[in-house]
């Protein structure tokens, strides 16, 4: 089987991005890691990603502004995984245009039903054909 495509995983914590690289990696996605916003959001606009999973409590921006950074470049669906656990903060999550949100700490079996819905496994869709030519 090829790749699902390429995540883009932004996260300060070191573990965690190993962690979610593991994870996503076995799930048949290729990973790019990054350990801030900035560098978060260089990778999206140089990469094609099919998935951006992003951290809202980043050392360098908050993950409402690198989401909103990214979303303007990028219609790949953002994951937002993070420790923020208030209704308020899901919402605006949401707002700045995330399409799953998950808290910290979450399961691995949590991860991966997230992650397959927003990025179904099966035939190409013509923007993925695209993404990949």
């Amino acid at each position: 089987m090829g790749s699902r495509g390429l995540c883009l995983v932004i996260e300060d914590d070191q573990d965690i991005r190993d962690l979610l690289t593991l994870i996503l990696t076995r799930m048949g996605f290729d990973v790019h890691a990054v350990g801030n916003g900035a560098q978060g959001v260089a990778a999206a606009w140089e990469h094609h990603s099919v998935l951006v999973t992003v951290d809202l409590n980043l050392p360098d921006m908050d993950g409402l502004d690198v989401a909103r950074h990214i979303r303007g470049r990028s219609e790949a669906p953002m994951l937002f995984i993070t420790a923020r656990s208030e209704v308020d903060d899901e919402m605006a999550g949401m707002a700045s245009g995330a399409a799953a949100y998950l808290t910290k700490p979450f399961l691995t079996r949590q991860l991966t039903e997230v992650v397959n819905r927003l990025c179904p496994v099966g035939p190409l869709t013509a923007h993925q054909q695209d993404r990949r030519a």
